[in-house]
């Protein structure tokens, strides 16, 4: 076996590193039906709108902040910040090995109406996208400019994750209501 020239990695590119490291944890992702992958991408979608400048691990828990209106993901916990520097816990994150995201929200959160209201409003705003587009995969989201480098990594790999797992249920080119269809004559 030859010797690694580049052991280190010197000279290689970050972005090739990171959309690699990040697609090989897809190899095996599963078919999922349309409600699994509607909460899934609504929830992925609703933590990667959160500011954060770090590469997520799969597996490794998250902490969701919101101070003055903005959203922050952070690697540290609660016990380590005070509501004055990080904002109001909103809850725990895990990127799971899909590249989709878990959230749990903290118990007063869950309690919280005008965080719920809000919550809901954007469920709301992000079904009448599912309702307006022509396909499920065109909600999955591409390249967008206005996130940061990691945010928008992680939206590639979950755009990519999805849509496997929509393309393997057969429903990547249905509309949404086509696909809610497929899902319940499936249940018959």
């Amino acid at each position: 076996m030859a010797d690694n020239p580049n052991p280190q990695g010197k000279g290689g590119s970050l972005v090739l590193n990171t959309l690699s490291q990040q697609r090989a944890g897809l190899a095996a992702v599963p078919a999922k039906h349309v409600e699994q992958v509607s909460t899934e991408l609504f929830t992925s979608l609703f933590v990667l709108e959160s500011e954060f400048r770090f590469q997520p691990v799969p597996g490794k828990p998250y902490y969701l902040y919101c101070k003055e209106g903005t959203y922050r993901l952070s690697i540290n916990p609660p016990s380590m910040w005070s509501a004055d520097i990080a904002g109001r816990f909103i809850g725990e994150c895990e990127l799971q090995p899909d590249m989709t995201w878990t959230l749990a929200l903290a118990d007063d959160m869950a309690d919280d109406p005008a965080f719920m209201d809000e919550l809901q409003r954007k469920r709301e705003a992000f079904e009448q996208r599912l309702d307006d587009a022509d396909s499920m995969d065109e909600v999955l989201p591409v390249h967008e400019k206005r996130l940061g480098f990691y945010r928008r990594a992680s939206a590639f790999a979950l755009a990519h994750s999805l849509g496997r797992s929509m393309q393997q249920s057969g429903i990547l080119e249905l509309s949404y209501a086509e696909a809610q269809g497929r899902l319940k004559h499936d249940s018959e």
